[in-house]
């Protein structure tokens, strides 16, 4: 071994080739010995050369291509054995939509939206693995999701920033969207406000924000072919003004009140509309002052059908519904200033319903008072214009009668 550079022998009698070429190719026995003497021969075993894989024809670093259309990706190695091939997408989760040809190239037909990113070709054989990365652009598209989106919480508002996602060829605009995150909203739900970002901007300061308050933050991406995914919603929590050192004032007297919502809403089917009860809030610290009615139509926005339902009302009749349709009713309690949360939902359809016949929108959208008024105003132009024209067949007449009079009349006849 001594005459083979880079060959050495390892205390447990393991041999270390640090160059393998043509030298290393042979058959090789393992003999041990002691001062016994030897129990034999190891049996034998062969080492073989094998090539890793090489490529010889690598894809380009970019790609980009219409979307719909067609993209050939070629890529090709060598080696002993000779490799495998494979294609693979950069983060997608699962199998991806990848074909691959005769010649070991990607085929992307038609092109879509999702297909846009990073894609890896893998030779693989049983020496070793090496693997080449290419970008596909797919373009006409919306625009794909903003990363890396950050919050810094600063006084009373809060800078949010972002990496923005490939536009789809088109360029685009960036709006940020926030809303805070109370434990005990006003209503059922809230809602998101958005602000737009100036063009070219990547991040955005929004102001006016309340201290110590929890708040989520998204930023979405459009342009000329549409809005593309919001991004992933980052809590924040902005600053408060500083504590001061002035004593703390004795605690005030904190009265909590209770005020549970109505209970037990249910609708029933009458020759007038529909008959809503309830049972009233199990729960309520103070005088109930009264409820209103909520209702939504075919899963629209909510809106209040009836605001004064006296308190001691546990009963409400809904006349007039819209023939074919899909109502959800609930209702709050009001106590002074404080409101509780919805009751339960009832829904009523009034799909075959005979007793309900189809109404035009105008009651819905004028109050009565107002209503009257209109129909008066209607049937008084009615009237006016029945006046006017029997007033002119009257005239019509009267000078008829004096041009035929006329003409009936001798002519008078003046001699010198």
């Amino acid at each position: 071994l001594s005459q083979l550079p880079g060959w050495s022998v390892r205390p447990d009698g393991s041999i270390v080739i640090a160059t393998g070429n043509d030298d290393a190719l042979g058959l090789y026995r393992c003999t041990p010995y002691n001062s016994y003497g030897t129990a034999g021969e190891s049996r034998p075993t062969r080492v073989l050369l094998k090539d890793p894989p090489a490529f010889t024809v690598r894809p380009k670093e970019e790609y980009f291509q219409e979307v719909g259309r067609g993209l050939v990706i070629p890529c090709a190695a060598r080696g002993d054995p000779p490799p495998t091939i494979t294609w693979v997408k950069v983060g997608s989760v699962g199998k991806s939509s990848a074909q691959v040809d005769g010649n070991s190239s990607l085929i992307l037909h038609p092109l879509i939206k999702e297909q846009h990113g990073v894609w890896e070709c893998t030779a693989t054989n049983q020496v070793a693995s090496v693997t080449t990365a290419t970008s596909v652009h797919v373009l006409g598209t919306s625009p794909h999701a903003v990363t890396n989106v950050s919050v810094l919480p600063l006084l009373l508002a809060a800078n949010i920033s972002w990496e923005p996602g490939f536009d789809g060829g088109y360029f685009q605009r960036f709006s940020v969207w926030y809303t805070p995150l109370v434990r005990y909203p006003p209503r059922a739900h809230h809602d998101w406000v958005s602000l737009s970002v100036p063009a070219g901007s990547q991040h955005l300061l929004v102001e006016n924000l309340q201290p110590d308050t929890s708040y989520q933050f998204s930023v979405l991406a459009q342009n000329k072919l549409g809005s593309g995914p919001f991004s992933q919603i980052v809590t924040s929590v902005p600053r408060g003004f500083p504590v001061t050192t002035v004593p703390p004032e004795p605690p005030a007297m904190t009265v909590h009140v209770f005020l549970s919502p109505p209970r037990a809403l249910v609708a029933n089917e009458t020759v007038r509309g529909v008959l809503l009860r309830w049972d009233p809030p199990a729960r309520a610290s103070v005088a109930l002052s009264g409820y209103a009615l909520e209702l939504r139509q075919d899963k629209g926005g909510w809106e209040v059908l009836e605001r004064s339902i006296p308190g001691t009302d546990t009963q409400v009749l809904v006349p007039g519904l819209i023939k074919d349709a899909f109502y959800e009713f609930r209702l709050v309690a009001f106590a002074g200033s404080y409101i509780s949360d919805p009751s339960n939902t009832v829904n009523v359809s009034t799909a075959g319903m005979e007793v309900y016949p189809a109404r035009t929108q105008l009651p819905e959208l004028l109050p009565q008072p107002v209503l009257a008024g209109v129909i008066g105003g209607i049937c008084f132009l009615s009237v006016a214009v029945i006046f006017s024209t029997m007033a002119a067949c009257i005239m019509n007449r009267r000078r008829a009668a004096r041009v035929r009079k006329r003409r009936q009349d001798p002519p008078l006849v003046f001699s010198p």
